[in-house]
């Protein structure tokens, strides 16, 4: 009983150590001292300028620009619009460019002296379609304003404070690309903080440094109070296809520190991201952290140099551990020598077959791939499919969600080493069951049934006889000790994942002679490290299941986990009480995954995505009510079917895959106007000009021989043009027109494709029916999109 009892204490302690850090601090009120960051004080931007949508080019952005620059020149910042030309090729494509022209913020705080490289203060300005933007990013700008208030209520800094407001975020990094590949301002700036948004609530991540952080983690370290930040975190996210304005800064050699949350992502780029969905307890975490580091940088007289980097984290409660990645190899030979020290003083106490470690490990194993499997069959259970639309069912319910995937996770692993102290094999039914559940939701699910046959192959070999506790915890030490090698051989700054909860077991075997003493002193020993590091891989969890809807990369936490409870989960053989924790967590998780099918999550608070859009080409006389949401909306079915037309696929050169489309009358709309002529030293001019009222227009560009663009919007480029092929360019405020230089490979010909969004509905189509408050506009619906080709040669 005694072991049963401490194993709920480390899970009731763990429980609290990671609600404890996941708590957003108080915000401070508006009256608090001009020094310190007023989350109160900096909300009033945001309600300002996140109340209603803002994307770039719009009438809506251009009010949030003049607003900003009357406060920037309120706070004495001196604000310029830096108008400019902005685009990228996204990652791995190379047929499409994206750009636009945009108008960056920039305000000065001057230094005392104006000859150091400046410090910067980033965030952009634009909002999505149909997002007011209230978390993304009127919090980045908000903190930015904040932040430098109250770095001047201490007087004139060292150096020059920019404030840096970028415009054309959310269109593909286009003021940032603007400012740092063009704006001679760029090259002043020393240090960067950007600021960023993926949700509406939850703790803010330092996730992302410049290259060369030894100096940098240092400064953030000794600043920053009770930040989150992990090397891990930004190991991962660099091999990750997302970028932020901080990208562009650190490509171009600029250090600095990347900020975000992830909390309530139902709120990520939709119409609920308003102030009053946003927790102002994360403003305030961003804004105190930003201004702790910003502040040193500030009033300091030198910046922090490029180092090599390290591996940093925060150990429970807050404190902030950093050190050369090498030393990673230390810890790793310390816990080896721990390992070893408790399995000699425990075979000395009661001797164990060495098969047992053979037998521990792969019980070890199992659990973690069979957890994998059971986690995997409960995501295709929940009937949600995948993709950030499809998503939304789950984020609607998000915290039930996440439950349910702890408690699973969390029953399996318990379950499988309360099993293997009586050895049994049925065990081995578990995950091959949610294996071949998960073909009954997804057909022929390879990804599940690999998992069951793998994790029920595991427990054939690893089961079939009772195998002690130390034999048992030994091997499960053992497979992190190996693991945690390879990540030090390979990554070594994200080792830390596996070598800081093994240090804890580690110390935890040393202190229990790997769980082979007696008495209360050897368990509550075990008890208490155990629950301050399965709190912290807690907060891992949390994080891994807040950036990625991959319910499998739970089997990394599950194995951390494993290495701490393992001797308080593996009961004395045959004792009924313990074994059944494991079974009743998995029936809790079963439970709420059933509440989590089976319920509507959708209502006024949570309203569900929609898209209708009309699509008139104006070369075939023809048009279409489409929706190309991958899931369909009640109100959709209706809205399509509004003229009494049957909903089929519609394959249409305008659209990469097919959409839900019924015919529509054909309405009259201005088309674009499309020139080519033809220049003296052989290119060719292509000039776009969008009807009256589209902020957006794509060209499809398809030459017979090559080609390349050589200017966009004056701006010099190289982007090759391939014969035969469709080469995409989706430009962002366009009222102005597009001026292409192309330089052809000799005489031929180009089609080029146009669809100029007009975001309204035709003013002659019938009405879009009223949507219930449980169903919102999502990104750029109830739109009309105008689209044709036109030929050229030359």
């Amino acid at each position: 009983m005694g072991r049963l009892l401490a194993l709920l204490a480390a899970l009731a302690g763990a429980a609290l150590i990671g609600w404890a850090g996941e708590r957003t601090p108080q915000v401070v009120r508006a009256n608090a001292p001009a020094t310190a960051f007023s989350a109160a004080r900096a909300m009033a931007d945001i309600v300002a300028i996140g109340s209603k949508p803002h994307p770039i080019g719009s009438e809506a952005n251009h009010a949030v620009r003049d607003y900003l620059l009357a406060r920037m020149t309120a706070l004495g910042l001196s604000p310029q619009v830096h108008p400019g030309v902005g685009f990228e090729q996204p990652r791995g494509r190379k047929d499409a460019v994206t750009g636009g022209r945009v108008e960056n913020l920039i305000g000065v705080l001057p230094g005392r002296d104006r000859s150091l490289p400046a410090a910067a203060l980033m965030a952009h300005y634009d909002s999505v379609p149909a997002s007011p933007g209230a978390a993304d990013d009127a919090v980045g700008i908000a903190t930015a304003l904040e932040t430098v208030r109250a770095i001047a209520a201490r007087g004139a800094p060292a150096r020059d404070v920019i404030v840096l407001l970028t415009d054309g975020e959310e269109a593909g990094l286009l003021g940032a690309r603007a400012f740092f590949d063009r704006d001679p301002t760029a090259a002043r700036i020393g240090f960067i903080f950007n600021m960023d948004a993926r949700g509406a609530a939850g703790r803010v991540q330092m996730f992302q440094t410049g290259e060369g952080n030894g100096a940098t983690i240092d400064l953030f370290r000794r600043t920053a109070p009770n930040p989150r930040a992990s090397s891990l975190i930004g190991y991962i996210y660099a091999r990750m296809p997302n970028d932020t304005d901080f990208t562009v800064s650190k490509n171009a050699g600029v250090a600095g520190l990347n900020y975000a949350f992830l909390g309530r992502q139902f709120e990520y780029h939709s119409p609920t991201s308003t102030p009053a969905t946003l927790d102002p307890g994360t403003l305030q975490d961003m804004g105190r952290q930003v201004l702790a580091s910003a502040q040193a940088i500030a009033f300091s007289p030198t910046l922090p140099a490029k180092s090599p980097d390290l591996a940093y984290g925060q150990a429970p409660g807050g404190l902030t551990l950093a050190y050369p990645p090498a030393v990673g190899w230390l810890i790793l030979l310390t816990v080896a020598g721990l390992i070893v020290l408790g399995l000699v003083r425990a075979r000395r106490i009661e001797a164990f077959p060495w098969t047992d470690v053979l037998r521990g490990a792969g019980a070890g194993l199992f659990a973690v791939i069979g957890g994998c499997a059971v986690l995997h069959f409960a995501r295709l259970a929940t009937g949600a499919g995948f993709g950030g639309m499809e998503q939304r069912f789950l984020l609607a319910q998000a915290t039930r969600w996440e439950i349910a995937t702890f408690l699973l996770g969390l029953g399996f692993l318990v379950l499988a080493a309360a099993e293997l102290a009586r050895g049994r094999r049925a065990i081995a039914l578990v995950p091959l069951l949610a294996g071949l559940g998960s073909c009954a939701f997804a057909g022929l699910d390879k990804v599940g049934l690999g998992l069951g046959l793998v994790a029920a192959i595991l427990a054939v070999v690893s089961y079939g006889r009772p195998v002690s506790r130390a034999g048992a915890w030994t091997g499960v030490l053992a497979l992190g000790l190996v693991l945690a090698t390879v990540v030090q051989a390979v990554a070594p700054v994200a080792a830390l994942v596996f070598a800081w909860p093994l240090a804890l077991a580690g110390l935890a075997a040393a202190a229990s002679t790997l769980s082979a003493r007696k008495g209360v002193a050897a368990l509550a020993a075990t008890a208490l490290l155990a629950a301050i590091g399965l709190g912290w891989v807690g907060g891992l969890a949390h994080d891994a299941y807040l950036a990625l809807d991959l319910a499998e990369l739970m089997g990394m936490p599950l194995l951390l986990a494993a290495l701490l409870i393992w001797p308080l989960a593996q009961p004395d053989e045959g004792a009924p009480p313990a074994r059944l924790i494991g079974p009743i967590l998995l029936v809790a998780g079963v439970a709420v995954l059933i509440a989590v099918r089976f319920n509507h999550p959708y209502d006024a608070r949570h309203p569900e995505a929609s898209y209708v859009g009309y699509l008139i080409d104006q070369d075939t006389g023809r048009a279409w009510r489409v929706s190309n949401a991958s899931e369909r909306s009640a109100w959709s079915d209706r809205a399509l079917t509004q003229g009494g037309g049957k909903i089929a696929k519609l394959s249409h050169w305008s659209f990469r895959r097919p959409v839900d489309a019924t015919p529509a009358p054909f309405l009259k709309e201005a088309e674009p106007e499309i020139t080519l002529s033809r220049q003296t030293d052989g290119a060719v001019l292509l000039r776009a000009v969008p009807p009256p009222g589209a902020r957006t227009l794509v060209l499809m560009l398809k030459p017979d021989v090559p080609a390349t663009i050589e200017q966009l919007a004056g701006a010099p480029t190289h982007i090759a043009l391939a014969p035969g092929k469709d080469t995409t360019v989706q430009w962002a405020a366009a009222p102005q027109g597009l001026d292409l230089m192309i330089r052809p490979g000799g005489p031929g010909k180009m089609q080029v494709g146009y669809v100029a969004k007009l975001e309204r509905w035709p003013a002659g189509a019938v009405p879009l029916p009223r949507r219930p408050a449980a169903v919102m506009a999502f990104d750029t619906s109830d739109s009309t999109s105008v689209v044709g080709r036109r030929n050229f040669s030359w």
